[in-house]
């Protein structure tokens, strides 16, 4: 039985994207930064802790969980999904930061439309309305783009991690592996199965 779902891996694999971030993106002005307040007398640093060896996978065990998450954001086939993800996000706001300059210079323009004649304002008044669409479609379309790409890079992740976590299973004689994401209120440290996810994972590579 596949356990693990597609929502635990769209979730760990999801940026913090949104309409408003392509609506939006070009449109704010930078600020100048906020003078630095004076530091502080540099205080003694305690000592870093000591990296404590991993908790042995207790050998009775026949329950055990991954951490979607981790396995994501450490793992490079994760690292590589989310920079394509990353890349198109950014080329997309770009794109609709050069039509927001350009619907700021013609706002400008409309704000001293006075020096211009009646027929000259009509078709700055007409521009301004298109570009405005044309940012909307934009946006949508640049929305579209990153939610295919994501769902693309969400089930290639899901092909090479369900079989890791199934021969797991099989190979520990596990009943069930659980995802972090589910929740407990209390879980034994060595039943992370997370670092050897990841250590597969990138064998593959």
């Amino acid at each position: 039985m596949r356990a693990v779902k597609l929502s635990f891996i769209a979730g760990a694999l999801t940026l913090a994207l949104s309409a408003s971030v392509f609506a939006q993106a070009g449109a704010a002005k930078p600020q100048a930064p906020a003078t630095p307040p004076a530091a502080p007398p540099a205080a003694a640093q305690p000592a870093a802790p000591k990296p404590q060896p991993p908790v042995p996978f207790p050998q009775d065990a026949k329950y055990a969980f991954v951490d979607i998450q981790q396995v994501a954001s450490t793992s490079a086939s994760g690292k590589e999904a989310s920079k394509k993800l990353q890349a198109l996000t950014e080329a997309k706001q770009k794109e609709i930061g050069e039509k927001n300059k350009q619907l700021q210079a013609l706002q400008t323009k409309q704000a001293a439309a006075g020096v211009l004649n009646d027929a000259a304002r009509a078709q700055l008044d007409k521009d301004i309305d298109k570009l405005q669409r044309d940012i909307q479609f934009a946006n949508t379309n640049a929305q579209a783009e990153v939610n295919d790409l994501q769902n693309e890079l969400q089930g290639e992740f899901q092909k090479k991690l369900i079989p890791i976590i199934e021969a797991l299973a099989k190979e520990k004689g596990l009943y069930m592996i659980f995802t972090a994401e589910s929740g407990f209120a209390y879980v034994h440290p060595g039943l992370n199965l997370s670092d050897e996810v990841v250590k597969r994972l990138d064998a593959q590579k």
